[in-house]
């Protein structure tokens, strides 16, 4: 049995697909070895979902669980549509671990924004990131790379 690989939020690792059109690089040592050891699986439900890159900034309205850009518009089904892609790349790579970026409507895993377009942070967890810890993907955080770390190491001595 290989390595545990991890599934990992593309603009985790550099790739310049958020909304604003940048990234959130991570350059922790963790990454980097994980990347030299074939660990990770780049992926951005955002875009897989049909979203282009750039794209207006999305939140999840509280009161709907609709996923509405700051124009007014529904992307849920896009949204969704990645979540469902990531879960599929996820079992066909078989990533029992995904690295998400938190904040995002879709792999915000602690926390996401309120849906008032305001910058207020909310406890909560974007349509990918509950969609894969319902099928059994353990989904982590940036801030918590060293349990992810554990996580693996423990999965490997298995």
């Amino acid at each position: 049995m290989g390595r545990a690989r991890v599934l990992v939020s593309a603009c985790l690792l550099g790739q310049k697909v958020r909304y604003d059109g940048g990234d959130k690089q991570l350059g922790d040592d963790l990454i980097a070895r994980w990347g030299q050891e074939g660990r990770l699986v780049p992926f951005c439900p955002e875009v897989a979902g049909g979203l282009p890159t750039p794209r207006p900034p999305a939140e999840i309205a509280p009161a709907t669980g609709r996923v509405i850009d700051s124009d007014g518009a529904d992307v849920t089904d896009a949204f969704t549509a990645g979540a469902f892609l990531a879960l599929d790349t996820a079992r066909r790579m078989a990533c029992r671990f995904a690295l998400l970026t938190d904040g995002s409507p879709s792999c915000g895993s602690n926390f996401i924004y309120d849906g008032s377009f305001a910058g207020r942070k909310i406890p909560g967890a974007g349509i990918t990131a509950r969609l894969l810890r319902a099928h059994g993907v353990q989904v982590f955080g940036p801030a918590a790379l060293s349990v992810l770390a554990e996580a693996l190491a423990a999965t490997d001595r298995h």
